[in-house]
């Protein structure tokens, strides 16, 4: 018995992609105050990482934000303020941003 060809019942959908405007830094993070705190943080962790169970020291490191800016943490505050490899960094952002969404 010989198959016959249907004809597709739906439309293809289009494959034109979305274009995303382009990501811009926060003003803040070119002020002066907050390069020092930058670099304050950096060197008082000696410029190894503090992430849990890391210890890394790489070329690029980060001063990231203990509790979000736009949580409220204070934007040039030392106390608010860890050394983070980029894996580190990366992972603590993405665990920030999926509880502010959760808790939504």
């Amino acid at each position: 018995m010989a198959l016959r060809h249907a004809r597709a019942r739906l439309r293809p959908l289009p494959t034109v992609a979305a274009r995303l405007p382009p990501k811009t830094a926060a003003p803040w993070y070119g002020m002066p105050e907050h390069k020092a705190w930058r670099a304050e943080v950096i060197a008082r962790a000696g410029g190894v990482c503090q992430g849990p169970g890391c210890g890394r020291r790489e070329q690029r490191m980060f001063a990231d934000h203990i509790v979000e800016i736009r949580d409220g943490g204070g934007l040039t505050d030392p106390a608010n303020g860890q050394c983070l490899c980029g894996s580190c960094h990366t992972a603590k952002t993405a665990a920030a941003r999926a509880a502010r969404m959760g808790a939504r």
